[in-house]
């Protein structure tokens, strides 16, 4: 019975590898499709903030994008998020004292 399946498998793989081989390709893109090449050199003119989601124009959205990078610009944080953030490290040094009390 061994033996029997090792000469007839080489023969299923043939015959399985023939149908797949036979089969038209049916993953092609359509013909109107714009390859991934062409878009990739593409320029972009129009861009969405990414902060509020809004159009920008080109030079816009590079003035923003600077802005957001450079490190020196001092980030301007309203008053409730400024208590909210000394709140929580608060809590997080009662943690660390009291790691029984605050949960």
């Amino acid at each position: 019975m061994q033996a029997q399946l090792t000469r007839t498998w080489p023969l299923g793989v043939a015959l399985v590898w023939g149908m797949i081989s036979a089969m038209p390709a049916l993953a092609l893109p359509p013909a109107d499709d714009i390859p991934e090449e062409i878009l990739r050199t593409a320029i972009i003119t129009e861009a969405r903030s990414p902060l509020t989601g809004e159009p920008l124009s080109a030079e816009d959205y590079a003035a923003l994008v600077e802005d957001l990078r450079d490190p020196n610009i001092p980030r301007r944080v309203s008053s409730d998020l400024t208590q909210l953030i000394y709140l929580l490290q608060l809590r997080r040094l009662g943690r660390r004292i009291l790691p029984m009390i605050i949960q």
